[in-house]
C-alpha cells in the first residue's frame, strides 16, 4: 500500500475522534532507533497561523528523551485491529524493551520523520514550543490535579509529574490508499 499527502486543511476525520477514541502513536527518532507512545491527551488547531497539535507528555516517560533529542515526530493513526498495540505500546517502556518490534511494526520515514507503514494516516510534525505545566498555573479546584498529579504514574492516567505540553506543526498528513 502506499500513501497520499494531504494539507492538514483537507483533513476531514473529526479530530476528537481521532484522539480520544482511535488514539495516537507517537513516535520520534533518537540515534538511529525509533520508540513509540500511545497519546490520547493532545488537541490540535490553529496556533501562530499554523496547523499545530498539543500533546501532553510526562517528564518521566522514556519517550520524552526522544521527542527532545528530535526536532520532528509523527502521530500516527491505526485502524482497529491494533487496538492491543496501541495498549500495549502506551503501558510498556521503551527503556524495557523495543517496542517496534515487539508490537511488529514496521519504519518508514517521510524525510525524518518517522512513521509506521500499517498505520492508516500519519500526521508528520515539527516542534515549535515546549512548555511544563505547573502546579501554580491550575486555577480553581485542586481536587483536579491530585487526581492526575502526584505519586506512581499509573495507566489510567492519574499520578505521575506533571506534563510537558509538546507544541508542534502539522507539515504534512499522510494518508493511506485503499
Amino acid at each position: 500500500m502506499t500513501f497520499h499527502s494531504i494539507k492538514p486543511a483537507d483533513l476531514t476525520e473529526n479530530i476528537f475522534t481521532l484522539i480520544s477514541k482511535d488514539w495516537f502513536l507517537m513516535s520520534a527518532e533518537k540515534e538511529g532507533r525509533v520508540n513509540p507512545m500511545t497519546v490520547a491527551w493532545a488537541t490540535a488547531g490553529i496556533l501562530w497561523q499554523k496547523p499545530v497539535v498539543m500533546c501532553a507528555v510526562r517528564p518521566e516517560r522514556f519517550t520524552r528523551e526522544f521527542l527532545d533529542s528530535s526536532d520532528v515526530f509523527s502521530l500516527t493513526v491505526f485502524d482497529n485491529s491494533f487496538r492491543k498495540i496501541l495498549g500495549y505500546c502506551g503501558t510498556v517502556s521503551g527503556r524495557d524493551q523495543d517496542k517496534v518490534k515487539e508490537a511488529g511494526l514496521t519504519v518508514a520515514h517521510a524525510g525524518e520523520v518517522p512513521y509506521y507503514e500499517e498505520c492508516r494516516m500519519a500526521l508528520l510534525c515539527r516542534k515549535l514550543c515546549v512548555t511544563p505545566l505547573k502546579e501554580e498555573d491550575f486555577l480553581g479546584d485542586h481536587v483536579f490535579t491530585e487526581k492526575w498529579y502526584g505519586g506512581e504514574n499509573h495507566a489510567d492516567g492519574t499520578g505521575g509529574g506533571y506534563h510537558l505540553l509538546y507544541i508542534a506543526e502539522i507539515t504534512d498528513i499522510l494518508v493511506k490508499e485503499s
